[in-house]
């Protein structure tokens, strides 16, 4: 289910979003109630809907 993993991320984490490589590696800046806001280098600051997509989490740069 996207929301378990989704559900794990907080602020600070860095993560990818699956569809969007070219974004690069974005900052999670919030995480309530499903919505995670995401601070992406290349597309700025992104409220991502968890159930409908499953971020992957960065843990080494």
């Amino acid at each position: 289910m996207l929301n378990d993993l989704n559900a794990m991320l907080e602020p600070g984490m860095l993560v990818q979003h699956p569809n969007k490589p070219d974004w690069g590696t974005g900052q999670v800046q919030s995480n309530i109630g499903g919505k995670i806001t995401v601070n992406f280098p290349d597309a700025g600051k992104v409220v991502i809907e968890g159930s409908r997509i499953a971020l992957i989490p960065v843990f080494d740069r």
